[in-house]
């Protein structure tokens, strides 16, 4: 009798360890953590800010071996990202789907103990400002990419999926109920739905109300936040308080109504930039991902989703090198600035601190500015083609009507842009010779909000791609003039 009960102990044991594990999979929050920066953090500072912080897994837009040498045997739970301008060659060549694996999975996996969990097979790649680039990729890629997995033996581990927007959903009366996919695409979702529940990978949306906000300007403001009292949402009954529940539960309505109610629902991108734009600033930042964040802790859910949800936070670092060709505000996401300091106070209720923990260690060059002489002239013909020039090569996102440098002069403003150049180029005397009008200091520009980087001392690095669904770090000729218009005569 004793042995029996030995048996179903140790059964019970194993079944508890598999649930733990289960349970471990789901419930800790994620982050994503994008590349796109001029100077990069040592990863090995990034990963110890990512455990300090409490952070369980990490999504990344693309493969580089520097940040998955530094994640090996750190207990963080990986999704790995291939970019959309991979699509094709993945579409159309298993072979080059199982090289990608052997490279990027296969290595990592079994013999430098990283935990990958899941590969994202590009990023938002059904975005209505594609024009249906990716349509006839991406599925292909998803499946090329999920037959190299299971060759390598790596599909118990990895599972395959593709982080879509919430645009992939329409609705003809915005509610939830009356959900479904895009009539454009309702077929293709269909293949998508079906392959990813084949092989038990969850549908990944990101939601941003945000961008809502940003693309609507009817838009109610506070039906953004968790903690608003704006009207709700009646739904036949079901009463929704925040757009990010409504987006999610008609996605659910969307797989219920095509026979995948069961599916599981991991949220891949959820945040609010902090500069940029008028409603970018960092009290709505903390006060929309302190929402999410009391909500997701408290294993809330969605009204049709009740318990914990799936989720990562978009995003852990500012990436100054992104494009900003959907707003300014895209540089500005982060929880973090560009050298690993906290923006905000944000309990991830993971710490015992109740607040982001910054990087330990982080190296910076000396304390000096390049600035407007004083005694330089605003109308020098040189200052429009010098500001200009700055600012297509560096980052004067945070200039500008409503962001955080609003309330500069115009020499501040030709200043910021100066300075942004000078540190991006690692303040060489060569960066602040813009002619007849600048020069090196040490004392401190900044105003208020408005601070004045030093840049931080960087690891020589290629600079690896990020976010698939918004590009490399180009600015776009039409924002160049548009910023230089808000420098030189908006006060």
């Amino acid at each position: 009798m004793g042995f029996f009960k030995f048996i179903a102990f140790s059964r019970l044991c194993v079944a508890l360890l598999f649930l733990a594990e289960l349970v471990t999979s789901v419930g800790g929050i994620g982050v994503n953590w994008g590349t796109q920066t001029t100077h990069h953090l040592p990863p090995a500072t990034v990963v110890r800010m990512l455990k300090d912080n409490g952070f369980q897994k990490v999504k990344f837009f693309d493969a580089n071996s520097s940040y998955l040498n530094a994640l090996s045997k750190s207990g963080l739970q990986v999704m790995l990202g291939i970019p959309n301008d991979m699509l094709s060659s993945l579409a159309s060549n298993v072979e080059a789907a199982e090289n990608w694996v052997a490279q990027n999975l296969s290595t990592y996996v079994s013999s430098n103990g990283v935990d990958i969990r899941y590969v994202a097979v590009g990023n938002e790649p059904f975005l209505s400002t594609y024009n249906g680039t990716y349509l006839n990729t991406t599925l292909p890629a998803l499946q090329n990419v999920q037959a190299a997995v299971v060759k390598a033996g790596l599909s118990t581990q990895v599972k395959v999926t593709i982080p879509l927007n919430a645009d992939v959903l329409e609705s003809s009366t915005n509610l939830p109920s009356d959900g479904d996919f895009r009539s454009d695409i309702r077929d293709l979702m269909l293949e998508i739905v079906k392959f990813l529940s084949d092989n038990g990978a969850p549908f990944t949306i990101n939601i941003y109300p945000f961008i809502s906000l940003y693309n609507d300007p009817s838009f109610p403001v506070e039906f953004a936040f968790f903690d608003s009292s704006s009207s709700p949402l009646n739904d036949k009954g079901t009463i929704y308080t925040n757009v990010l529940d409504a987006n999610h539960d008609m996605l659910v309505w969307a797989l219920q109504k095509n026979g995948y109610g069961n599916m599981s629902i991991t949220v891949g991108e959820i945040g609010w930039p902090t500069d940029g734009d008028k409603n970018a600033n960092a009290k709505s930042a903390q006060r929309f991902n302190q929402g999410f964040m009391t909500q997701y802790s408290a294993g809330k859910g969605t009204p049709l989703r009740p318990g914990q949800m799936d989720a990562y936070l978009f995003s852990l670092i500012d990436e100054d090198a992104k494009s900003i060709q959907p707003g300014n505000f895209e540089r500005h996401w982060g929880l973090f600035s560009f050298d690993g300091q906290p923006k905000y106070q944000l309990n991830l209720g993971s710490t015992s601190s109740n607040g982001l923990v910054a990087a330990r260690d982080v190296k910076y060059l000396a304390k000096k500015w390049c600035v407007m002489s004083q005694s330089a002239s605003l109308q020098d013909s040189q200052v429009a083609p010098s500001v200009s020039y700055a600012c297509a090569n560096a980052d004067c996102t945070s200039l500008g009507y409503g962001n955080s440098c609003s309330n500069l002069t115009a020499q501040g403003n030709i200043s910021y842009a100066f300075n942004s150049y000078y540190q991006q180029h690692d303040q060489l005397d060569t960066a602040c010779q813009f002619p007849n009008l600048s020069v090196i200091t040490d004392n401190d520009p900044s105003v208020g909000e408005c601070k004045f980087i030093i840049m931080i001392q960087s690891q020589s690095m290629s600079l690896v791609g990020s976010d698939g669904s918004r590009g490399r770090g180009i600015v776009p000729a039409i924002l160049v003039s548009s910023l230089l218009y808000m420098i030189l005569w908006m006060p």
